[in-house]
């Protein structure tokens, strides 16, 4: 298997480097999405992604004058307005309002998957484009994905390396933060358009399964294995990125879907980890 690997690296190569640097990227942000509690806020604002694609297909398809929106660049920015625009709506709930974090997290997941289908009933290729998204697919990675994504993984060691104090306790403690002079407001913000912005490039490239599998799963295990937050910064990239690699391995041996079988790695080694934490109580 592990030839059969190395020998698809020339047509696949960028693809591999792409979904690695996707899980790693992701399984990172992930750290506090699990550490707040707010799981399934990474599938609303997958989801929301593909509305975005979906409104920047419908517009292409609506007016003549805005067929540039069907490329990947407007796309792509539609999907990142959509993903930002949840996250940053989702990290004002709670303040004042009536609706509490899953109403609207729930209620943007099920908007987001019901509208696109309806946008696009009458145009196969806009339904094909959802039905890819949803299905997950990393073999359209090019190699402007992966200047983008490197660019992101730099930003975001960076951010895990300097800021991690700072971030985890605006997301662990918010009250002591804002006594201390941190607005939870302004880096709750900043958290909302990290989180948009790697989930919207990501859903272009790897899909909603890749994406939603590796902004969560990773985060988990790490959460059952680690007693602190602080190394999970390290252990879920660590567990993000080994999976992928040997899912991409195994799918090239075997003809398998990479995003499903890496996921599937993912999803297999939760319980295990749920094992290790129990055995480490006991």
């Amino acid at each position: 298997m592990i030839e059969s690997f190395l020998g698809s690296w020339e047509l696949f190569g960028t693809t591999w480097m792409v979904g690695l640097l996707i899980a790693g990227v992701l399984s990172v942000v992930g750290v506090w999405i699990v550490a707040r509690d707010h799981i399934f806020l990474g599938a609303a604002v997958a989801q929301a992604s593909t509305l975005g694609v979906a409104v920047a297909l419908w517009l292409a398809g609506a007016a003549a004058g805005l067929r540039s929106l069907e490329s990947d660049a407007g796309a792509t920015a539609f999907a990142v307005a959509a993903s930002v625009a949840t996250a940053w709506l989702a990290a004002r709930v709670g303040e004042g309002r009536s609706e509490s974090h899953e109403a609207v997290t729930g209620w943007v997941f099920l908007l987001a998957g019901s509208i696109p289908v309806l946008m696009l009933a009458h145009s196969p290729h806009g339904l094909e484009e959802v039905q890819r998204l949803l299905f997950s697919t990393l073999l359209t990675a090019s190699a402007g994905d992966l200047g983008f994504f490197a660019a992101i993984a730099i930003a975001t060691v960076w951010a895990a390396v300097a800021l991690h104090e700072r971030l985890l306790l605006v997301t662990l403690d918010p009250e002591l933060a804002g006594a201390l002079g941190l607005s939870r407001r302004a880096w709750a913000g900043a958290l909302a358009v990290w989180l948009g912005l790697a989930v919207g490039l990501s859903i272009r490239s790897a899909g909603t399964l890749y994406t939603f599998g590796c902004l969560v799963l990773p985060a988990l295990i790490a959460k059952n294995v680690c007693r602190e937050v602080s190394p999970m910064l390290w252990v879920s990239p660590l567990v993000a990125v080994s999976a992928a690699l040997v899912g991409f391995v195994l799918s090239t041996g075997l003809d398998w879907p990479p995003a499903h079988t890496s996921v599937g790695l993912l999803a297999a080694g939760l319980p295990l980890a749920w094992g290790w934490r129990r055995l480490r109580r006991d």
